[in-house]
């Protein structure tokens, strides 16, 4: 089985090398990485291109945002299986591809997500919170739930047969994606409990106050335009979700 994952990057000098180390680091055989450079002008393609021989695509262009590109690295991927690392995060450990595929061996299952853990954006060994997924339940969702984005893999036909990354959204595309293949389509999950990824703070939906803003009203709308009714306390039940993240690193949780 072959394991598509792609990286997203623009101006990511300084964390690109890790990420992709994770990957290419994997103890699993079959990986095909791609890398979609939106014209980084801060060094980032230097780095990517020591690379160059170990990556199955590399695609340096303009895009529209980071959906764009996605959405380019999934059209460019031959895999069976396709997953996302962000160009500030990385893979848990050199097994979690591993992992991940011996959960695809059952072909009932059309998906898996597993944990996430927050680490210090300038000092990744400094854990910050930790994102429990716990198992899966599609009305999970409309108590505000969704599993951890960076820790998805899903069936490639997946993608051609419901769609990938709306391009009209601005934050929430990945929430949008979820609900569209977890709540509207009912694909199959199952859940892998451990912590698959590792994720450097400060993401986009969280940089600002307009940004949680434009999160909220698009997490609504993720269901309207899938022809759902979004659950009504949805713009205070979803960020209270992470108190519950926050709570379990105080209390020293790992898995």
């Amino acid at each position: 089985m072959k394991i598509s994952i792609i990286t997203a990057v623009y101006n990511r000098e300084k964390t690109i090398a890790q990420a992709m180390d994770s990957v290419l680091s994997q103890d699993y055989p079959d990986i095909e990485y791609i890398v979609v450079d939106g014209m980084s002008n801060d060094g980032t393609d230097d780095v990517v291109r020591r690379y160059d021989d170990r990556l199955a695509v590399s695609i340096r262009e303009k895009d529209a945002g980071i959906y764009d590109a996605l959405n380019k690295g999934v059209r460019a991927a031959t895999g069976d299986v396709i997953g996302f690392l962000h160009a500030d995060d990385f893979l848990a450990s050199t097994q979690s591809v591993s992992r991940i595929a011996t959960v695809f061996r059952d072909p009932n299952v059309d998906g898996t997500y597993g944990d996430l853990q927050y680490v210090d954006a300038s000092d990744p060994t400094r854990i910050k919170r930790f994102w429990v997924a716990g198992d899966y339940r599609a009305s999970r969702f409309r108590w505000g739930w969704m599993p951890p984005h960076p820790t998805v893999y899903l069936r490639r036909d997946l993608y051609s047969r419901y769609g990938g990354f709306r391009q009209d959204f601005q934050i929430a595309a990945d929430y949008e994606l979820l609900v569209r293949m977890m709540v509207k389509h009912q694909i199959r999950m199952r859940y892998l409990q451990e912590i698959v990824v590792k994720m450097r703070v400060g993401g986009k939906s969280n940089a600002s106050l307009r940004n949680r803003l434009t999160a909220n009203r698009e997490d609504r709308l993720a269901w309207k335009v899938n022809d759902l009714s979004p659950p009504p306390g949805l713009r205070w039940m979803k960020p209270m979700r992470k108190v519950t993240q926050f709570a379990k690193s105080a209390l020293g949780w790992n898995s």
